[in-house]
């Protein structure tokens, strides 16, 4: 439950547009009630140390697990909300967990699991991500082939069974549904990606014309742009009001790609996503998990843990979105201010959500991320409650 009024100073807010100089939050309810120069008297207060910013808490539409939990493995409440609490400690206040291509029975299972979750007020569940089952068998990467499934009509009714209860985002190539799918999916409020696609293009434009909103994890597991076909990586680039998720982790995508992304599409349509597996946040800190029968080995690596297969192929990441948000600015190309709103107002305004979440203005949710000068996580109010990070309890120890 989120304290009745409470205030938060820092140095810098970054309020989702721009850098503000010696700001006060002043949260009331869950929501933020003002943003003042100084912090009112008589009111508890927050004041963070010399030097920290303030910001929007991130919003990251891809998690598929945390705290050693993998959705797929243990899709229930309790599960969503131990992934949610050990992505908070990145920065994290709003989520989707995300389910792996996987059967229909655990597909229902999941659609009740976060409808149960959003029902009990389990912290920053916006709602669900289904990535696949709908996918190209040419194009997998870690997912399982044998979970891949043929779209049959009933299943647009399967993939938006969360209703109004939450938001629903689905992954799916565009070549393996019938014509007309994304239009009918949207058509009952999904939101509706591309990802895990093999084709060269044409596909991927009729979906574009059907309301398809944006890509999943931009260059990774789809067609890559040639001299005469954009592939799924030319359309995201080139098509304006499409939305791309990008894991800069160091091991999805090289950094001169995560600048041109940058370049072509600015931080209003790139958003960071961390595609999380187990390892984040895990406090037995396994070295090694199991995904769908395959060992999965994490390694560690100068530009942070990598997980793959016994064959190399990547299966997730071990990547905060604090994390994503450092290697944006110091290797991707990205000024602080842009990646700050590649891991908030972006992916915010992607949701619909624009206005609620992912700004630090009067009226929005009180969600916010304290970074100190290094960009580790000091803290997070999430609906005005706050929550010391990792940096904090680093600064006490």
């Amino acid at each position: 439950m989120s304290p009745p009024e409470s205030v938060i100073a820092a140095d810098r807010l970054f309020d989702g547009e721009r850098f503000l100089a010696h700001r006060a939050v002043v949260m009331r309810g869950g929501l933020i009630a003002d943003v003042t120069p100084e912090p009112p008297p008589g009111l508890p207060l927050i004041r963070l140390p010399p030097g920290a910013l303030l910001a929007p808490g991130f919003v990251d539409v891809q998690v598929n697990g945390g705290g050693g939990v993998l959705l797929n493995d243990d899709p229930s409440p309790a599960a969503i909300a131990r992934i949610g609490a050990a992505h908070r400690l990145g920065g994290t206040t709003s989520f989707l967990p995300t389910l792996i291509s996987d059967t229909r029975p655990v597909i229902r299972q999941a659609v009740a699991a976060v409808s149960a979750a959003i029902a009990a007020g389990v912290p920053g569940v916006l709602g669900l991500h289904l990535e696949g089952p709908f996918l190209s068998p040419k194009r997998p990467g870690i997912h399982d082939p044998a979970r891949l499934a043929q779209f049959e009509p009933e299943d647009v009714a399967l993939l938006t069974g969360l209703g109004t209860a939450g938001l629903t985002l689905v992954t799916l190539a565009p070549e393996a549904v019938p014509p007309g799918t994304v239009a009918a999916l949207v058509a009952r409020g999904a939101h509706v990606c591309a990802g895990h696609t093999a084709d060269p293009g044409p596909t991927i434009r009729a979906a574009l014309g059907e309301g398809l909103a944006g890509f999943t994890h931009l260059f990774n597991a789809m067609s890559q742009m040639s001299a005469r076909e954009p592939g799924a990586v030319g359309l995201a680039l080139t098509t304006a009001g499409a939305f791309a998720g990008l894991i800069a982790d160091g091991h999805h995508v090289g950094d001169e790609a995560l600048a041109v992304a940058l370049r072509m599409k600015g931080p209003g349509r790139l958003m960071l996503v961390t595609d999380a597996m187990p390892p984040v946040g895990d406090p037995q800190a396994r070295a090694e998990f199991t995904l769908f029968g395959r060992t999965i080995h994490r390694t560690a690596h100068p530009a942070g843990d990598r997980l793959a297969s016994a064959d190399g192929t990547l299966a997730g990441s071990a990547l905060t979105m604090a994390g994503a948000v450092r290697h944006m600015v110091s290797r991707g190309g990205a000024r602080l201010e842009e990646a700050l709103a590649m891991a908030a107002p972006t992916p915010a305004r992607f949701l619909g959500l624009d206005g609620r979440i992912g700004r630090a203005a009067p009226g929005c949710a009180a969600d916010l991320v304290a970074l100190d000068p290094g960009l580790a996580v000091l803290g997070t109010c999430l609906r005005g409650a706050w929550q010391p990070g990792p940096a904090a309890q680093a600064r006490a120890s």
